[in-house]
C-alpha cells in the first residue's frame, strides 16, 4: 500500500491556514499554492540518489554529491495543479513538465482523458503529479492511470489537502505510488467537498465561480 506522508512542518502549517480563509484572495492564494508546492518537494526528493564528485573550491579540491543522474518529471492535472508547477520547478528546475486534463462522463461519470502530454522521456524518469485537492480520489486515480498506461512506473502524487476517502481510493487503486500531504482532513461533505477544506481551488486560484 502507498505510504502516505503528512507534512507537518511549521511552514507548511501556518500556509494551508492561509490558504483555507475564505477571505484569502486569488493573488495571495495562488503564492501560496506556489510556496507550499516548493516546500513539499523538497521533502518529496528527500530520497534522490546521490554520488559522489569531485570539485575545485576557491582554497583546495574536495569531494562532494551530486543527484546521482535522477531524471525527474512533473505532470500536474488540470487546471488546478498548475498551480503547483512553478514552486515545484523553482526547486528541480532540470524537471521537465507534462500535463494531463480529464473530464466526468455526466452519463456514465467515469474520467474521461481530453489531453495528455508528457516528456517523450517520461518512463524513464520519477514523475511527480500534482493536484491540490484529493476528495474523491476519482481524477487521481484516472490520471495515474492515463500515466501509467504511457509507461511510466515511477509515481509520487503531491496535493495539499485530502480526504480520508480519497486516499484510500487513490492507495486501493495504486498501492505503489507514495502520497505527499500537507493536511490530512475529516471527511467528505455530501457534495463531494473536503470538510474544513478549503473550497474549489482551481476557483480560489483562477477567480472563478
Amino acid at each position: 500500500m502507498g505510504q502516505v506522508h503528512v507534512m507537518d512542518h511549521p511552514l507548511i502549517q501556518h500556509k494551508i491556514g492561509i490558504l483555507r480563509n475564505k477571505n484569502t484572495g486569488s493573488k495571495e492564494f495562488r503564492e501560496i499554492v506556489e510556496e507550499l508546492a516548493m516546500l513539499m518537494s523538497f521533502e518529496a526528493t528527500r530520497d534522490l540518489a546521490l554520488q559522489d564528485i569531485e570539485v575545485e573550491t576557491p582554497v583546495a579540491t574536495t569531494k562532494a554529491k551530486a543527484i546521482a543522474g535522477k531524471k525527474l518529471g512533473i505532470v500536474p492535472i488540470l487546471r488546478a495543479g498548475l498551480g503547483m508547477v512553478d514552486g515545484m520547478l523553482r526547486l528541480v528546475p532540470a524537471a521537465k513538465v507534462g500535463h494531463v486534463g480529464l473530464y466526468r462522463d455526466p452519463e456514465t461519470l467515469q474520467p474521461v482523458e481530453y489531453y495528455c502530454k508528457l516528456p517523450y522521456d517520461a518512463p524513464e524518469r520519477d514523475i511527480f503529479v500534482l493536484d491540490p485537492m484529493l476528495a474523491t480520489g476519482g481524477s487521481a486515480v484516472a490520471a495515474i492511470q492515463f500515466i501509467k498506461d504511457r509507461g511510466v512506473q515511477r509515481i509520487r502524487f503531491l496535493c495539499l489537502i485530502a480526504a480520508p476517502e480519497g486516499v484510500k481510493r487513490l492507495q486501493e487503486a495504486h498501492p505503489d505510488v507514495e502520497i505527499y500531504v500537507a493536511a490530512l482532513d475529516e471527511k467528505l461533505n455530501e457534495h463531494g467537498y473536503i470538510v474544513p477544506g478549503l473550497g474549489d481551488a482551481g476557483d480560489r486560484l483562477y477567480g472563478t465561480k
